[in-house]
């Protein structure tokens, strides 16, 4: 289990048969708290040095089943029962809304609760995903890039079950259908610039069916969130500052 940075307050939340650890930065401050889904296989020590920096609102994350902190689930999970464990914790934290961000697995998971929870989400935050996990064009052997060994990151964390259960939960999952529907949730994609996992034209795709997304190229590859993290805290800080309404495209 790694170091997590920035002192996050730590708990261990029982939901639905799960037992999920989950980090709070700030817990409590006044705002639009700020929740963050990590990519497959990545724990909240690898998320810290990132959601420790995005300031002047409360930040959690959590641990998936059989990743750092999390033991694995008794069973496998879809997209949409994760979606609701997940929505039970922000309600255990009276959080009724909030913002949402999801790096690569995590922004799929992203792009299914703000659908599925439709009045709950004031912005929305999408890094390094795509509409289709299935889509052509996504290789996961560009995780061995140059940018990525040089980060030092150890990614992933989690057992052999609970990979395989992260990667089950959203086989054949695609969000095409349904992203119409987020036109009045202010949307912010963020694709790495040399991303070889998955590259910028599935931002691209989200934003083509999202009205009015904000779609910008990033420095790095795939763990841009990770490798540029100041970088990338003031662009999503700066971006949840923005009112939630609508925001019309630049």
């Amino acid at each position: 289990m790694g170091r997590i940075g920035g002192n996050p307050d730590i708990s261990m939340e029982h939901v639905y048969g799960l037992t999920l650890r989950v980090a709070r930065w700030r817990a409590g401050a006044a705002g639009t708290p700020l929740l963050f889904l990590n990519g497959i296989g990545a724990d909240i020590a690898a998320a810290a040095p990132l959601l420790a920096q995005i300031q002047g609102r409360e930040v959690w994350t959590l641990d998936m089943p059989g990743v750092g902190g999390s033991p694995d689930a008794l069973m496998p999970y879809g997209a949409a029962t994760m979606a609701a464990t997940v929505m039970e914790i922000a309600d255990r934290f009276g959080q009724a809304t909030l913002d949402l961000a999801g790096f690569s697995w995590g922004g799929a998971l992203a792009q299914q609760i703000a659908v599925q929870f439709p009045g709950r989400i004031g912005h929305l935050v999408l890094m390094a995903t795509t509409p289709s996990v299935n889509a052509p064009g996504i290789g996961w052997a560009a995780l061995l890039d140059d940018d990525m060994l040089a980060s030092g990151l150890k990614l992933p964390t989690a057992t052999p079950l609970g990979l395989a259960y992260q990667a089950a939960a959203m086989a054949g999952w695609t969000s095409a259908a349904m992203l119409p529907s987020l036109k009045n949730v202010p949307t912010l994609i963020l694709m790495g610039e040399r991303d070889g996992v998955v590259p910028a034209c599935h931002g691209q795709s989200i934003a083509d069916l999202i009205d009015g997304a904000y779609l910008e190229t990033m420095p790095g590859s795939h763990l841009f969130p990770f490798t540029h993290a100041a970088k990338v805290a003031a662009r999503i800080t700066a971006f949840l500052d923005q009112p939630a309404m609508r925001q019309a495209a630049a």
